[in-house]
């Protein structure tokens, strides 16, 4: 990856982009390979590998993906990596400017489906897991009244640690340690509602 850094987007046309369903996907699948062809993704994701091709470059276009370095022996294959190491949409970026707004909340309900619908394979899948990594799967919910700052606090510590264990875990697949590790989502939502 170019950066080590999230990418914060600002502009309407990236926010388009990212906001399309499959490009998300494709997103997604390409930031837990690390690098991955149009076909290696049409595969996770059962689509076309023209139309996966397509969706990649547009990625590509806006910034969020680009070229790696090839790793197929007869370079035929484009290889692709994320271009950053995550990408955010902040509130405040968008507040104040309707069709950034739009698209901000298209994204959100995008990410919000994946989210579910992946949760959901889990647990139709949950006793092909072992004892071990059902044990180990958290599903909470807490309901704390706090205020806009202390939630803002506790949305800082929770991202710190998070990216404490991901980076850690980059390295140690970096150097082959490879051994018991599964791909992990981790879903944080905190908002305020009313009862």
């Amino acid at each position: 990856m170019t950066s080590q850094e999230n990418r914060r987007i600002t502009d309407l046309g990236t926010l388009k982009a990212v906001s399309h369903p499959l490009r998300m996907r494709l997103y997604r699948a390409l930031f837990v390979a690390r690098t991955a062809t149009a076909s290696q993704l049409a595969d996770q994701v059962d689509e076309a590998v023209s139309l996966v091709s397509y969706h990649l470059r547009k990625l590509a276009d806006h910034g969020l993906i680009e070229e790696a370095e090839s790793q197929s022996t007869d370079g035929r294959e484009r290889w692709w990596q994320p271009s950053s190491y995550g990408v955010s949409i902040r509130d405040e970026d968008v507040r104040g400017t309707p069709e950034l707004a739009a698209a901000s909340d298209a994204l959100g309900r995008t990410i919000s489906e994946q989210r579910t619908e992946l949760h959901r394979r889990f647990l139709d899948e949950r006793l092909t897991w072992s004892d071990a990594w059902r044990s180990a799967s958290v599903s909470s919910e807490w309901l704390p009244r706090l205020t806009a700052a202390e939630l803002t606090d506790l949305g800082a510590e929770l991202e710190a640690v998070l990216e404490k264990y991901d980076r850690k875990a980059r390295a140690a697949e970096e150097v082959g340690d490879t051994e018991g590790r599964e791909n992990v989502a981790v879903h944080l939502h905190a908002f305020p509602y009313h009862s």
